[in-house]
């Protein structure tokens, strides 16, 4: 009967493009809890977008205060309309964006499972 090491796992040698595919999986596992998360910030951002524009929808007056940065500047309706749908149509690109990317983590994380697998399998065979 072989002996094990104290944590129950046997000693194996991990050959170096086997630690690299761990790393690369690491990496990718990271971003995509990076870009999860951005998503999720932008779709909120997204939220507070399309609630100004409803309540840009129901003011009365002509003139609206429109901040930039730290300043407000006075702007008209539909100036600030056209602003706000500008603004609203580049996080909906970042969004698209990000979630192309997430997709294209979750592929190649994918993929490097199933090379885990044929991995786990190989060493377990050779027990």
């Amino acid at each position: 009967m072989q002996s094990r090491p104290q944590g129950g796992a046997a000693e194996q040698e991990v050959r170096e493009e086997d630690q690299q595919r761990i790393n690369t999986f690491n990496k990718l596992n990271t971003r995509l809890h990076e870009l999860q998360a951005g998503v999720k910030a932008k779709k909120a951002e997204l939220e507070d977008l399309e609630d100004a524009g409803n309540e840009l929808m129901l003011l009365d007056d002509d003139q609206v205060r429109f901040i930039v940065g730290e300043s407000f500047y006075h702007a008209g309706t539909e100036e600030t309309e056209e602003q706000l749908q500008e603004v609203t149509n580049g996080v909906e690109q970042e969004i698209s964006t990000m979630n192309e990317e997430l997709t294209g983590i979750q592929e190649t994380m994918a993929s490097l499972k199933k090379v885990k697998a044929t991995l786990t399998a190989h060493v377990l065979a050779s027990e």
